[in-house]
């Protein structure tokens, strides 16, 4: 109601000059006959619901004037609209594909329907610049543990109607598309596969019982060097560089033999799918280099939603940030110092869920009470079949009020009301260090003895939480980053569960992202380990 009244006072206001208008003072013609076209729109605006895109706002910020009243401001508006479909959205949303046959209809139809045009366009613009700003899709719609509420409108909307004033609609859209280094070079890199696309497939790799090998000399090697060259890799191709003018390929010297230079391709390739290193074309490698590029561009839009859903956190410093996709977690310092470790991240059957929290404190030599899915699922089984197991994980029975329990009284069939709780020590999957922030789903990152995870390239494999490669490290960062007087080392040789409380508390996020730009500004396609891809997909893809 705030921003509506205010305008309906203007339209009396404008009703008044209308009236005086044809009184005997008399007023300029010209004037006169631009008063019903403002008269109109003032009437059409004060009937405006309350909405969450600022169209009322807008036009007071435009002196309640027509924003759209000629062609080539039309033809700016629906150019800009369509530029859209690099940071993948959908110009249709925007009415991109209507816009300039409406606005000539309009000009035959009176007065009202050109203000009913006039505000149609202006919503088409805010829409697209919310999605931009904000994601066309509530993340809550498609990732049920979402706890972030959205955004509020970040960007100037007086500055946006000071663009448009100068035509320059580019530059009213570029005020609400996310700044950050990571979203650019995912939106560079979709804009180049859709060109890639415009350009037809090379042929793709067929199935072979044997992995490609460097040394290799066979007709598959000439299809292999012809699809790295898709995929960017331009001085190992033979493929005609009339028919691949955006790789600006080279022929070489034996096209059949898999030489250094295409074992440095396939490990490059490899690194940026997160394949085994070894310049070995085998299974895996082969399906990430037949991917299609429509493929490619389906995983960029997605990415490219979820990087405008993030893009607020990305600004907090200093800031914890797990990269469950990419197997990685980041820790920027106050001093913009980052600091990055690989993690371990929940199984397809236990997903680390999305969460955004702040990191409250630190538990040293943690034991370690069991969750229950984990208890039902895995431990339960083992106990029934053998009661000594719990004695050889050093394994406590306790009671919901933390009272010793006598493990041989207990009916494993249906224990009920007990608790299972491993001891600190050496084999304690939580190792010597948890990092904790509170969330719903009992998620923290930790410390683990089985340390050789790390060197796998898959490492889906925990059941929930996040194990962090030199956890230990993190924490004495973290205590010193907000003013601890605590040092790692003289609290490791503590006792056990110590909960050290951090002074200050840090943002932590774990985000889920399919294709992010790695340190060296190439962008990597991860495995969707999830399954989420499709759900965020299909959301995009529906009409607004």
């Amino acid at each position: 109601m705030n921003e509506i009244q205010p305008l309906r006072r203007w339209a009396i206001g404008v009703a008044l000059c209308l009236t005086l208008s044809h009184s005997p003072l008399g007023i300029n013609s010209a004037y006169a006959e631009s008063v019903p076209l403002e008269q109109a729109l003032a009437q059409q605006l004060s009937t405006v619901e309350p909405h969450r895109l600022p169209i009322a706002e807008f036009y007071q910020l435009h002196k309640g004037q027509l924003v759209w009243p000629t062609a080539e401001a039309v033809e700016s508006l629906v150019a800009a609209l369509n530029s859209l479909e690099n940071d993948g959205l959908v110009p249709e949303d925007y009415h991109a594909d209507s816009l300039l046959g409406e606005f000539q209809r309009s000009q035959v139809s009176g007065n009202d329907a050109q203000v009913s045009f006039d505000i149609k366009a202006t919503q088409s613009l805010l829409l697209a610049l919310d999605h931009l700003e904000r994601g066309k899709v509530n993340p809550r719609d498609v990732e049920p543990n979402w706890e972030a509420p959205r955004p509020e409108r970040g960007y100037s909307l007086r500055r946006v109607v000071h663009a448009i004033e100068d035509r320059s609609i580019d530059n009213a859209i570029a005020l609400a598309r996310p700044s950050s280094a990571e979203y650019q070079q995912l939106r560079d890199a979709l804009k180049q596969h859709y060109q890639l696309a415009n350009l037809g497939s090379p042929p793709y790799l067929a199935a072979r019982e044997e992995s490609l090998r460097p040394g290799d000399e066979a007709d598959d090697v000439s299809v292999l060097r012809q699809r790295l060259a898709l995929w960017g890799d331009a001085d190992v191709s033979v493929a005609d560089s009339s028919a691949y003018p955006l790789i600006g390929v080279q022929s070489a010297p034996n096209r059949r033999t898999f030489d250094a230079s295409l074992e440095a391709a396939v490990k490059r390739f490899q690194r940026r799918h997160l394949l085994q290193e070894d310049g070995v074309v085998g299974e895996q490698t082969r399906l990430a280099l037949n991917t299609s590029v429509s493929t490619r561009i389906d995983q960029l839009r997605v990415n490219l939603e979820r990087a405008r859903w993030i893009g607020p956190m990305q600004s907090a410093e200093p800031q914890v940030w797990v990269d469950i996709a990419g197997y990685r977690m980041h820790y920027v310092r106050p001093n913009g110092q980052h600091w990055d470790a690989r993690v371990v991240v929940g199984s397809p059957r236990r997903e680390t869920p999305i969460i955004h929290s702040t990191i409250s404190h630190l538990t040293i030599n943690p034991s370690w009470t069991i969750p229950p899915t984990i208890m039902r699922e895995d431990v339960l089984p083992r106990v029934r079949a053998d009661i000594d197991y719990l004695a050889q994980q050093n394994i406590q029975v306790i009671s919901l009020s933390g009272e010793p329990l006598v493990a041989e009284e207990i009916d494993w069939q249906r224990p009920g009301g007990v608790m299972l709780r491993q001891v600190a020590g050496a084999g304690n999957p939580l190792g010597r260090v948890v990092v904790r922030f509170p969330n719903d789903d009992m998620i923290y990152l930790h410390d683990t003895p089985a340390r050789g995870l790390f060197q796998r390239d898959r490492r889906a494999l925990s059941s929930g939480c996040v194990r962090v490669e030199g956890v230990a490290e993190l924490a004495q960062m973290l205590l010193q980053d907000t003013g601890s007087r605590y040092q790692m080392s003289t609290l490791l040789s503590g006792g056990s569960d110590l909960n050290v409380r951090l002074t200050q508390r840090i943002p932590v996020a774990l985000h889920y992202l399919t294709a992010w730009p790695n340190a060296q500004g190439e962008v990597e396609f991860r495995p969707d380990i999830y399954r989420r891809d499709a759900t965020l997909l299909a959301a995009l893809q529906r009409s607004v």
